[in-house]
């Protein structure tokens, strides 16, 4: 190993002279869906007065790169690190094999190098009091287990999913999957926890029902994760919370619900650069009208599906927000629209290459949120009140939209037609359903912002710490109006009451 670990080096100052208890590293799988909600937990953490190191592959870091600025400059105790992932600069990251087999067998040892460089350090960094891995990197658990450091995987997906996992051999046993690359033997739904829906065969979250090498591999690969998880985790701490399955805590001691885990306004690490522009466009829109469209950063479509999402945002002949990332096609084809859709769309609609999710959708204007499925897209919906058409691409998101439509009665399903593909009708005519439905218009009502009025006395530590709370009650569905006098206001760039 002849690369160095880098030692934290971001708010070296502000993190050397806080007042703290305990210091944890958080060790981040280098994927945009894992980042996002692990730098979420961080400044959760950090918010109880806990030193947190962010550890990720170089590659990642640099990539999340000035998004994670915003972060450091209310001096937080968070700070960001990095270990190489074992590949070249040059070579292919979007292979998720062969990014996934150098990790496994580089990063154990920078890690160890890691931590114990930083605890033996004499630059004012406190020793590591807790360590917390996502969920793919469990076998790193023994890097803390040797150090005597306590430990905790981060759980970023469904109750139900982890139920599936944690009676892997249970299932096996019973004959209900092949023990070798888990395909199912059984056609009927498996019930896994009382409060839930029974789960299918084909949303087993390894199911890949025409790959079979790809279904083995990530079979295994979570026989893996899940086996280190339970004999390696002093705790599981899952994104969840108890009103959303009030038995999923109770099947295993270790489990510990965090959740909802939210940014309140504060950066995630964004991989692509977000494009605030989208809310001052949603300020001009009617409250309850705008159509929120964003797929994650792992669903990818055909040209001909692109079409008819297009076209069907177009047929709806409401205002939308679709976020149309470069990245949305399948085989890395270069996005393109029907001809003429966005001049015909321009009057109403908005597409930008990213979002800030949460914010856009805690706006009053959002009606409802053509989605991935993903769980922490799940989180931020559910906390702002905002209901599903449910569009799920593979993995856990499959089981999260029968919990949607079928438990938590918060969303539609979308159907394909036998090509596959879903058509712009289907797409407008959910979409009309969706919005019509009594239960869906109560969900929209229930979520309309309550209004907080706040009057500071006009001194610059008054007003700066009321200004924080509004930027938290934002993203938890609130609207917050500051009244100061007209001379502070014009002194510091405000519009007075």
């Amino acid at each position: 190993m002849d690369e160095k670990p880098q030692l934290p080096q971001s708010n070296s100052e502000n993190f050397k002279q806080m007042d703290h208890i305990g210091h944890v590293l958080i060790v981040s799988y280098p994927l945009q869906g894992h980042a996002a909600p692990l730098i979420k937990l961080a400044n959760t953490i950090c918010k109880f007065g806990v030193k947190v190191t962010f550890l990720t592959t170089e590659f990642t870091l640099a990539k999340m790169g000035s998004s994670l600025l915003i972060s450091e400059q209310d001096g937080k105790l968070i700070t960001f690190a990095s270990v190489p992932d074992g590949l070249e600069p040059d070579d292919d990251r979007k292979d998720p094999a062969k990014l996934a087999a150098s990790i496994y067998k580089v990063m154990p040892g920078y890690l160890e190098d890691f931590v114990m460089k930083t605890n033996d350090s004499k630059n004012g960094y406190d020793k590591f009091t807790g360590f917390i891995v996502d969920t793919p990197l469990t076998s790193m658990l023994k890097v803390p287990k040797k150090l005597g450091i306590k430990c905790a995987t981060y759980w970023c997906s469904s109750p139900g999913c982890l139920a599936l996992g944690l009676n892997l051999e249970k299932l096996i046993q019973a004959k209900v999957i092949d023990a070798n690359d888990g395909t199912p033997l059984i056609s009927e739904k498996i019930p896994l926890l009382p409060d839930m829906p029974p789960m299918s065969p084909t949303e087993f979250t390894w199911y890949f029902q025409r790959n079979l090498d790809a279904q083995k591999s990530m079979f295994q690969f979570v026989q893996m994760f899940i086996s280190h998880m339970v004999s390696e985790s002093d705790l599981i701490l899952c994104n969840w919370f108890s009103e959303l399955d009030p038995s999923a805590s109770s099947f295993n001691s270790n489990i510990l619900s965090v959740g909802p885990i939210l940014a309140d306004g504060q950066t995630a690490g964004s991989f692509v650069s977000e494009d605030s522009s989208c809310l001052s466009w949603l300020d001009k829109q009617s409250p309850g009208s705008v159509v929120y469209v964003a797929f994650g950063s792992t669903s990818r479509f055909s040209q001909e599906q692109i079409n008819e999402i297009a076209l069907g945002l177009e047929l709806m002949d409401r205002p939308f927000l679709w976020v149309a990332w470069s990245g949305l096609t399948v085989n890395g084809a270069s996005l393109t629209f029907p001809d003429g859709f966005t001049g015909r769309v321009a009057h109403r609609g908005k597409i930008v290459e990213w979002a800030p999710q949460e914010r856009v959708l805690a706006h009053p204007s959002v009606a409802c949120f053509i989605s991935h499925c993903g769980w922490g897209s799940i989180m931020e919906s559910v906390s702002m009140g905002v209901p599903f058409l449910c569009w799920p691409y593979f993995g856990d998101q499959l089981y999260s939209q029968t919990c949607i439509c079928e438990a938590w009665k918060i969303g539609i399903w979308l159907r394909a037609g036998e090509s596959g593909i879903i058509s712009r009708n289907e797409i407008k005519e959910k979409v009309d359903m969706l919005l019509l439905e009594t239960m869906v218009v109560l969900t929209i009502e229930m979520h309309r912002q309550p209004r907080i009025l706040a009057v500071p006395r006009p001194v610059q530590g008054q007003v700066a710490s009321l200004l924080k709370l509004s930027r938290g009650s934002q993203v938890r569905a609130s609207r917050l109006h500051l009244l100061a006098t007209n001379s502070y206001t014009e002194n510091h760039g405000f519009d007075s009451c």
